[in-house]
């Protein structure tokens, strides 16, 4: 390119559900613009961008992988994405580094869990989507449907894709409409309306372009607009006039030759909808005059002349039907022409799309009383977001990148020529030492400037903070790029320079980079927002090398797949295990196999996967009026604990919070974080909130405060004068939360205890400060008015012990009574009062140890004991799970999910073909190994997929012990009462952490035997 047009560059992702067609779409768009890479006869089963063998041997894709492809004077940039649920974080970096997505849908199994998610994730990163509804042959040979059948289906495609899509965009309409109502003004402005007449129109139409109808496959596809074209001059009509009737509820009447509505057609008039008639006949004839014994080969013909295809004699004469008609197709419609021509007319470039990005890119920031701040940092700062939002390619422009994942490659793969190898061999630092037979690169994106290999840049982690200066400094580092390349799938081409709007392979970051970062020309640049991940790392596993002595081997196996892995956590547990976080068993094997052959080059022991729970106490929370009135201590129904030098008393009282804000608190965990870390109250403030659902200015801080309100109502059930009163007292007790655990941003709330500081027996209550609430909003920020009381010196022990009584509920809430698993959706209030000391027992603490520690002990023992008062109930994970099978394995599936403890929320048959669709909950615990058994219980006729869904109380009591005469009846005299499966699930858990499991070594000592065999 002597002269560089960003215009001319699209940058797109193909999202999809498993095994709806990415890959081998991929193929024939390579195979027709790939310069010579892919022969267009190997396209569709050669898989080119499934270039490791896992992913060959398993015939589904992995990872995310570039190609750069020509299409008349465009440039393209393809990004291939995986469609299986595990591997959905490869989905992110994809949709990250995109513009644009082509969103395949099967026109025989429709839409399924997958697509709503890559829907999603395509609405979060504000891309473009066009629609490719893919496998159209399946529909005339598989299922035989008539023309007017598949006509039907396929509108039921796009009609739900865009239900999807819509319900994205009414979710964000409505909080404008909140935002703009609750600004002060509460008018509507101009700018205002024209935010809110942004959903006109739905998102896919095939009359405008965006749709196009493929069989990825035999390398055949068109849109409306080639039909149209064709039947112009034949019809004698305009063809855009065409285009708008060839889909809908349009039909053509040959004796007026009038394009005409339904209402105008005359009773019993048997006229098909036109893209009946004039789309789907003609490719049904071809199809029936290819594949059916004695079909019409005039037919083919007819189109070979009509069209003027240049086909050899060899191909047409072909013994096997299938690739006669394959010659043809792919001739007469050819799928890269159909897909690229809608790419780049209904795509945006980069300069168009960065410019609506932006606010999620790069999140607008306010000043809110900074005094203190640089305001030529500020400056600076604003000018590279300009830049970014312009997509500045000029050589002066701040040079802006976005690194979405690292990915190592083995270093044979790397190109060695010239200059290059000059410079690598020239490398002397950590990176080329640590790396041995792997090389890391960065896949990133140009966002502003121009980026050179050599250049030096500073990468800048998430938390990096131009205008905190010194304090920030340790997020950001200085490195020097050894080389750039365009990516070729897993081939790579060495380039100098790569201009803003592409996408880019860069050497020389591994030691600075981990999973993603952004790259600047300067120091004063905010880091892009960070990417948003569907699920989070679930499946658990311990990991150890069969020889101890390779333990430094795997240490440095797990750095390297920690960062050649953009989801993979791993972490040491409190018992020195390294342990392994992927998102399902398939990425889990994946991660295993690469550290035994890649990474580490050891053989590795796995643990069985290690399921978290988390425990809480019995009911459902509905009822809170009830509860807040019981959480006044004046009730007997607390537990008591005394110190051990017996100079502080500890009452504390549980109560169960709502569901919806126990949910509430569970997913703002990060947001929670930030705002009680003090970064809510930082003097720059974060307007768009990383919450999708969330207006571009709402205060996210406020939302939450709103809902933290409404949650904790809405779930009861009482009377509208009884919701008033419980609304009353919630907010009051909303001005009281003292600290969240565990790690201070848990979904269980600690309140400050409300009474009189100095008791009537002269022992003093430890108030606690409201800090959440404090910086939540609820209260204002206000110190204690100071009193006689508090110049004593028992005030200011009381103070100090504020800090353990705290730290005593976060160790009590990481840490629950049965098995030692998290607590989930509990309120305590604590109760301290501290006794004067005596002047005889000042040597005292010294024996029982120091008297901060003491209570700490104390408040934790006491919380623990108030659980296990109440009924305790172990909380397991659910997924979601969306099963497809024939009518004939309807049965062998039960049975699986029977035996699964899984949960069946419907069943249906999908409309229009023969399978069925179930969805289920089924326990995480219980999920290990479900596909497999699945397959085998019946023979491969069943397919699932499972998304991590929810919390589930587990209602069983795990102490059960029959009373009653009819428990009794029941379950007999308690001595043979086979443990329920909360009790299993628990000493489960206790029997790996090495706690006391209460179980009968000998369980019938009558029938004990020896060992000796007898002949």
């Amino acid at each position: 390119m002597d002269e560089y047009d960003g215009r001319k560059v699209r940058n797109i992702c193909i999202l999809a559900h498993v095994d709806h067609g990415k890959t081998t779409l991929a193929d024939h768009l390579i195979a027709s613009s790939g310069g010579g890479v892919l022969h267009p006869r190997l396209a569709g089963k050669l898989r080119f961008m499934d270039y490791l063998d896992e992913e060959q041997r398993r015939a589904i894709t992995m990872k995310s992988s570039s190609i750069s492809l020509r299409y008349k004077d465009y440039s393209l940039n393809l990004i291939d994405s995986p469609g299986h649920m595990d591997f959905c974080s490869e989905v992110s970096t994809a949709a990250r580094l995109s513009d644009g997505a082509l969103v395949l849908v099967d026109a025989v199994e429709g839409v399924h869990i997958q697509t709503h998610a890559v829907l999603r994730q395509a609405w979060i990163e504000k891309l473009t989507p066009c629609l490719v509804l893919n496998k159209i042959d399946r529909l005339i040979c598989e299922l035989k449907l008539s023309p007017m059948e598949a006509y039907t289906r396929l509108i039921r495609i796009v009609h739900e894709v865009n239900g999807i899509v819509s319900a994205y965009k009414s979710e964000k309409y409505l909080s404008d409409v909140d935002s703009i109502l609750a600004s002060p003004s509460g008018e509507l402005s101009a700018e205002s309306l024209e935010l809110l007449e942004d959903d006109e129109e739905v998102t896919f139409q095939p009359q405008k372009g965006n749709v196009v109808f493929v069989c990825a496959l035999d390398g055949w596809g068109f849109g409306i607009a080639e039909f149209a074209n064709f039947y112009a001059s034949k019809l004698g009509a305009s063809a855009n006039a065409l285009q708008k009737s060839l889909w809908g509820p349009r039909y053509y009447v040959p004796k007026t030759k009038m394009i005409v509505g339904k209402k105008s057609l005359s009773a019993g008039s048997k006229a098909k909808p036109m893209f009946v008639q004039f789309v789907l006949e003609p490719l049904w004839q071809v199809y029936e005059a290819a594949l059916d014994p004695g079909g019409d080969r005039t037919v083919l013909e007819k189109v070979i002349k009509s069209f003027n295809l240049s086909i050899p004699p060899r191909e047409l004469q072909n013994k096997d039907p299938k690739n006669v008609l394959q010659s043809v197709m792919s001739r007469w419609l050819p799928l890269s022409d159909a897909v690229l021509s809608m790419a780049v007319k209904h795509l945006p470039d980069p300069i168009a799309a960065q410019a609506y990005r932006i606010p999620r890119l790069v999140p607008e920031r306010k000043i809110i009383g900074g005094d203190d701040v640089d305001s030529s940092v500020l400056a600076e700062a604003e000018l590279v977001r300009k830049s970014i939002e312009a997509c500045d390619s000029s050589r002066d422009s701040p040079c802006v990148v976005f690194v979405s994942k690292m990915f190592a490659i083995p270093m044979k793969m790397i190109p060695q020529d010239g200059n290059h190898r000059e410079r690598m061999n020239g490398l002397n630092d950590e990176d080329s030492k640590s790396e041995s037979d792997e090389c890391f690169l960065a896949f990133a994106r140009i966002f502003s400037g121009v980026l050179r290999a050599g250049q030096r840049v500073f990468v800048i982690a998430a938390l990096y903070d131009p205008l905190k200066g010194e304090s920030s400094h340790k997020y950001i580092q200085e490195a020097e790029l050894h080389s750039l390349y365009l990516m070729m799938g897993q081939g790579l081409t060495p380039v100098t320079e790569v201009e803003a709007g592409n996408v880019v392979a860069i050497r020389g970051l591994g030691p600075y980079i981990s999973k993603s970062a952004t790259l600047s020309s300067t120091r004063n640049c905010w880091p892009l927002a960070s990417m948003e991940f569907q699920v989070s790392p679930t499946l658990r596993v311990a990991i150890e090398p069969s020889d101890p002595a390779d333990m430094s081997a795997l240490m440095k196996g797990l750095r390297l797949l920690n960062r050649a892995d953009p989801f993979v956590e791993i972490t040491v547990s409190a018992r020195g295990e390294h342990v392994l976080a992927a998102a399902g068993e398939v990425h889990l094997e994946r991660c295993v196999k690469d550290l035994k052959e890649r990474f580490a080059k050891v053989n590795i022991e796995v643990s069985p996967p290690l399921v978290s729970y988390r425990e809480t106490i019995e009911g459902d929370g509905s009822n809170l009026l009830e509860s807040l009135r019981s959480l006044s201590l004046n009730t007997s129904d607390y537990i008591e604990k005394r110190t051990p030098n017996g100079r502080c008393i500890i009452r504390v009282h549980v109560m169960k919070l709502p569901h919806a804000l126990t949910k509430l608190l569970d997913e703002n965990t990060e947001l929670l974080g930030d705002i009680i870390g003090g970064k809510g109250s930082h003097s720059v403030k974060i307007l768009e909130s990383q919450n999708p659902s969330l207006g571009e200015n709402v205060d996210p801080i406020e939302e939450l405060k709103k809902q933290l309100i409404e949650a904790g109502v809405s779930s009861s059930s009482e009377t509208e004068k009884d919701r008033e009163k419980c609304k009353t007292e919630w907010s009051k007790l909303l001005k009281r939360i003292w600290a969240l655990g565990p790690r201070e941003k848990g979904p269980n709330i600690l309140f400050a205890p409300d009474g009189k500081r100095i008791a009537e027996d002269g022992t003093m209550l430890v108030r606690g400060s409201p800090h959440v609430s404090q910086r939540l909003g609820f209260t204002e920020d206000s110190t204690e008015t100071p009193s006689e009381a508090s110049e004593t010196a028992l005030y200011s022990e009381a103070l100090t012990l504020e800090s353990s009584i705290v730290s005593g509920f976060q160790l009590a809430t990481a840490s629950g009574p049965l098995c030692d698993e998290p607590m989930w959706g509990l309120a305590f209030n604590v109760e301290s009062h501290l006794a004067p000391a005596e002047d005889s027992e000042t040597d005292k603490p010294e024996h029982f140890g120091i008297f901060t520690g003491q209570v700490m002990t104390a408040v934790k023992d006491a919380c623990r004991a108030a659980v296990l008062q109440k009924n305790p109930r172990i909380v397991e994970a659910m997924y979601f799970c969306e099963l497809n099978t024939a009518p004939e394995y309807l049965g062998p599936m039960y049975a699986v999910l029977s035996r699964r403890r899984a949960r069946v929320l419907k069943e249906e048959m999908q409309e229009g073909s023969s399978l069925f669709t179930v969805h289920a909950y089924v326990p995480v615990s219980e999920s290990f190994g479900f596909a497999d058994e699945l397959r085998k219980g019946t023979s491969g006729g069943a397919s699932a997929l499972m998304v991590l869904s929810h919390w589930e109380m587990l209602e069983e009591d795990p102490f059960f012990v029959p009373k009653t005469e009819e428990e009794i009846e029941e379950f007999g005299d308690g001595a043979s009462v086979l443990p329920n499966t909360a009790r299993k699930l628990i000493n489960a858990v206790r029997r790996r952490k090495g706690l006391h499991v209460e179980e009968k070594v000998v369980q019938h000592a009558t029938k004990q035997r020896t060992l000796a065999r007898k002949v």
